[in-house]
């Protein structure tokens, strides 16, 4: 077995690299404006590539993974996207929910509508 965990994350791409973290967390609409985001980052919650990151114009390049606010972001360069594997939310959320709790009513979970999700670019 690997020693690496299973991770689902909403794919960001991006346009030009390096790109500024706080950045990254406007544009996918984690923050509602620059200083929300340069304060987040600045308070210590953001994570980049699994370690704490308060630099909030930290460069940010293709591949990198930011977490926040329990949420994953994967960066990718605009147009460069073919090795990334699409999940549907009610895929994931149907998959979770059935390994997170045992089904005791034997009822179909209910399924959410489909959310589309554009590429990000800027």
């Amino acid at each position: 077995m690997s020693d690496q965990e299973e991770v689902f994350a909403t794919l960001v791409e991006i346009r030009e690299e390096p790109t500024a973290l706080y950045k990254i967390l406007k544009i996918a609409n984690l923050v509602s404006g620059g200083g929300e985001a340069k304060q987040a980052i600045s308070e210590g919650y953001v994570s980049l590539n699994g370690e704490v990151e308060t630099q909030k114009r930290k460069k940010i390049y293709a591949g990198d993974l930011i977490y926040f606010n329990e949420q994953y972001l994967h960066i990718a360069i605009a147009g460069e996207t073919e090795g990334n594997e699409v999940v549907e939310e009610t895929q994931f959320a149907t998959e979770y929910e059935a390994s997170a709790q045992p089904n005791v009513n034997n009822k179909a979970p209910a399924s959410k509508a489909k959310k589309t999700r554009k590429p990000i670019s800027f």
